[in-house]
């Protein structure tokens, strides 16, 4: 898979396309089910398959003081679609002059004439140009008047529930991990470098990496999760804290901090990735550090038994 930054790059992808739009935050399940058909019709067709999105989510954007919280970094973005047989992945600059173009504007110059689009593939929800007053309908009418096929796809249910980044991120911020892998397709992550912390889990024999992840990621609900962490390509079960560390007296900061079971190494300026499995209970304040000392040790007790149960 080839990446493009069209904002950066006027490089021209030779021949027609098939071509996927979205905003892809997450690449839960319904997204992918998109880009699997996208990546079939175009290959099915003999043209490259193209994802089309953005570096930054346009609502973050028009919305200023209505920030919406990311699933995905676009590192993961790249990661996760470098997996497929997807051929291209071209990420835009959305802006507020971008912003103007009209639905038409948006069809010529981008699908037609930058991407030769053949094929067109989009979710039963996606609105595109000025003030989103393009639709599904509307999309039809343009492939029919620039001679590319369009191909909607309809929303992707688990019972009776619509998967949607929205309920994705709802679930992730009231700590339902395992609500979050079904919609997902996988358990969520947050990647980032390890730095120094109070080192107050050193103090009560259990260190942890102290991790800070940039603020528009969406951080799980404050308490005590199973976890596992990546470090070089390996996987290490873990518990992570994400909370205030209320037991101490000290400045009230959210903190991100991984206890690696089981491991003794120094790795402070290296590159992990928490994978958030199953929350085990909330943040509390105990009256003295012996008191929780004896809770992690619970938690402990429940990641070890956790990790029994599932044979890893």
């Amino acid at each position: 898979m080839e990446v493009i930054y069209g904002v950066k790059n006027d490089k021209q992808i030779q021949g027609y396309t098939g071509v996927g739009l979205g905003n892809f935050d997450g690449l839960h399940i319904g997204h992918m089910s998109l880009i699997n058909i996208l990546i079939r019709e175009s290959k099915l067709n003999g043209f490259k398959s193209v994802v089309y999105t953005f570096t930054k989510h346009p609502e973050n954007i028009l919305r200023k003081k209505l920030f919406t919280p990311l699933l995905t970094k676009e590192s993961k973005k790249i990661e996760l679609l470098g997996e497929t047989a997807l051929n291209y992945l071209y990420f835009d600059e959305f802006d507020e002059g971008y912003s103007r173009k009209t639905p038409e504007s948006f069809v010529k110059s981008i699908l037609v004439e930058k991407l030769k689009a053949k094929i067109v593939v989009a979710g039963f929800d996606y609105r595109f140009g000025y003030k989103g007053q393009g639709d599904a309908a509307l999309l039809k009418e343009f492939g029919k008047k620039y001679k590319f096929h369009v191909i909607i796809i309809p929303p992707i249910k688990i019972g009776d529930e619509i998967v949607s980044s929205t309920k994705i991120r709802q679930n992730i911020a009231q700590g339902c991990m395992d609500e979050v892998f079904k919609l997902l397709g996988r358990h969520y992550s947050i990647t980032a470098e390890v730095i120094s912390g109070r080192r107050v889990g050193n103090t009560i024999g259990f260190p942890t990496a102290n991790i800070s992840p940039e603020g528009y990621l969406i951080l799980p609900q404050n308490g005590v999760y199973i976890t596992k962490t990546l470090l070089n390509g390996e996987l290490y079960e873990s518990i992570t804290n994400i909370g205030y560390n209320p037991t101490f007296e000290e400045e009230k900061r959210l903190t991100v901090e991984t206890h690696i079971i089981d491991f003794e190494r120094n790795i402070y300026g290296e590159k992990i990735e928490v994978f958030f499995l199953q929350k085990i209970r909330d943040e509390v304040k105990y009256n003295s550090i012996e008191e929780l000392k004896e809770q992690i040790k619970r938690d402990m007790k429940k990641a070890r038994d956790y990790f029994s149960f599932y044979g890893n």
